[in-house]
């Protein structure tokens, strides 16, 4: 392909309109020379104009090509075998690249981001690392089965586990689902099917983890019991242990004040002036990372000096 001619330009331009590169990409690209429509130079173009686009073209439709992923991954989920995000992740447990590849795919072009491990050894790794929101289990692996990474990934982790695998037998679905598995996908799927099922596996698993807390609407709050989360104005907050423990018991007791000899004992198993120290301090601590947050919405109330509520009012 000719370097320097316009015909070799106009070649070359088919081929950048046929790539998947996003269109704001294409506009500052064109935008930057005076040409217009899909090949045709515009009328003031200057032939300095058109040499100036011809080197500036030879040698940064080379790098686009060689960054085409990198571009591409901008438009969709992200891929957390590359980076790490705090959204909605599923952790692919398969030992094929190519049904890893594959999934992947449907998943990210879905607006989930994806890791994967290669084996159950693997896997575990990864879940300490990013915390998977669901898991989508292979059973046929060849270090450790299926069966057995299910039974040790419910020792270590609450993410909801669906099971990938070919056997379609009742008695091995039921076995598996009676394990732990909280969903069975038979290989080959359709990935409408898959991205559906992950997603009906997600709302249960949501609904699950809110009755096994305290929902606070008047605040736009959440206490989540089994993860020791604590959500508020669609924001995690980062508490320490104990401040995590007094935002609990407080809620386990709502709308009623909690008075500082019971707090004591729930965190520290004593009463006394010290203990009151401790939770005034711990109050005013929990306060200032809600302010962050929300500085016109104040959570806790003490009411007469007796104890401390979260205020619902």
């Amino acid at each position: 392909m000719e370097l320097s001619s316009e015909t070799g330009l106009r070649r070359r331009l088919v081929v950048f309109n046929n790539l998947v590169f996003s269109e704001a990409l294409k506009r500052v690209l064109i935008g930057r020379f005076p040409i217009k429509g899909k090949y045709s130079w515009s009328q003031e173009a200057k032939p300095a104009d058109k040499s100036r686009f011809l080197a500036f073209w030879s040698v940064t439709m080379i790098e686009l090509i060689e960054n085409k992923k990198e571009i591409l991954s901008q438009s969709v989920g992200i891929d957390l075998d590359e980076t790490l995000s705090r959204n909605k992740k599923v952790l692919i447990v398969d030992d094929d690249v190519d049904t890893i590849e594959l999934v992947k795919r449907i998943l990210r072009l879905s607006d989930f981001d994806v890791a994967s491990a290669r084996s159950g050894f693997d896997a575990f790794t990864l879940i300490d690392k990013i915390q998977p929101d669901i898991i989508l289990l292979d059973l046929m692996m060849p270090d450790v089965d299926g069966r057995t990474t299910l039974k040790k990934l419910r020792e270590v982790t609450n993410s909801p586990v669906v099971i990938l695998s070919a056997l379609t037998s009742k008695e091995n679905i039921v076995e598996l689902l009676n394990l732990g598995g909280d969903d069975y996908i038979t290989k080959p799927f359709h990935r409408d099917e898959l991205v559906a099922r992950l997603q009906a596996v997600l709302r249960r698993s949501t609904m699950l983890s809110v009755i096994d807390g305290v929902s606070i609407p008047e605040l736009n709050m959440t206490v989540d019991f089994s993860k020791r989360e604590v959500s508020f104005q669609g924001q995690y907050v980062q508490l320490s242990p104990k401040e995590y423990e007094l935002i609990e018991f407080l809620s386990r007791n709502i709308p009623h004040v909690v008075k500082y000899d019971d707090i004591s004992r729930e965190l520290w198993g004593e009463k006394g002036q010290l203990s009151k120290n401790r939770i005034k301090y711990l109050v005013h601590s929990i306060r200032n990372k809600f302010l962050e947050i929300n500085s016109d919405v104040e959570i806790l109330s003490n009411s007469n000096r007796v104890g401390y509520r979260i205020k619902t009012d």
